[in-house]
């Protein structure tokens, strides 16, 4: 190491112990808030504008108004193009709630052999998001007659990995289908790192609400950047708020 990389690291080391030592930054504590969102949101801006131009089976960006119930017409492409409609797919959906979305691919996807498998606290956000508070969005689990369908009542840290090690081989080998509607980043960031062992090439994980900067766009960058994942954008409604990936 040359003697001026040396003492540039020397300096550095010496500037973060004293920073450390004499709390000068705490003076800044009451904009941490606001710092946060300027570089989660430009690290939003940044990853919306380079992959706008992908090749999406469909994408709105840019809209002045949304219209949540478009994400179907993600979900329709996707059955589509990938032929899952009579395949035995596995659709893992995280935050289930009433059920919409969970229904509508039971509905779409018709291969006896398909399964469906729903993770949810069945009693509210487990803490507050956004304008949310801890408990909103409280369904219980929903009852269905198609004998495909299974749920899994608790927070994911109880539940995803007892289900991963009963079934975790019967994933393997079919297209999987990962719905992430849980909104926190704590439980989406879970969720995809338990799964990372079981995804494949050609798997599809779907965001509902993928531009919330904090919280489930926050998981998607750190889980893709710390696992070395490459999931390519393959559709987006919403100006990006219901976002899918291919696992490529």
């Amino acid at each position: 190491m040359s003697k001026s990389r040396a003492f540039k690291l020397e300096i550095i080391k010496f500037s973060k112990d004293f920073l450390l030592a004499t709390r000068l930054l705490q003076v800044f504590a009451p904009l941490n808030k606001l710092f946060f969102f300027l570089y989660n949101f430009n690290q939003l801006t940044s990853w919306v504008h380079k992959n706008k131009k992908e090749k999406y089976l469909m994408n709105d960006f840019y809209r002045s108004k949304r219209n949540y119930d478009d994400r179907l017409k993600s979900f329709e492409a996707i059955v589509r193009h990938y032929g899952m409609a009579e395949a035995p797919i596995a659709y893992l959906e995280f935050g289930v709630a009433a059920g919409y979305s969970f229904r509508w691919w039971m509905a779409e996807c018709k291969n006896a052999n398909a399964g469906f498998y729903g993770f949810d606290t069945f009693e509210g956000l487990p803490e507050k998001w956004g304008m949310f508070a801890k408990g909103d969005m409280s369904y219980g689990i929903p009852v269905l007659e198609d004998k495909r369908a299974h749920f899994y009542k608790g927070f994911f840290q109880d539940t995803l990995n007892n289900f991963l090690f009963a079934e975790g081989n019967g994933l393997r080998g079919r297209r999987k289908i990962i719905h992430l509607d849980a909104d926190l980043f704590t439980a989406t960031i879970f969720a995809l790192s338990q799964l990372y062992p079981y995804l494949e090439k050609g798997d599809i994980i779907m965001f509902d609400e993928f531009s919330v900067y904090d919280h489930e766009f926050m998981a998607f960058k750190i889980f893709t950047e710390s696992f070395y994942m490459n999931l390519k954008p393959i559709s987006a409604q919403n100006n990006f708020y219901h976002a899918a990936f291919e696992v490529v």
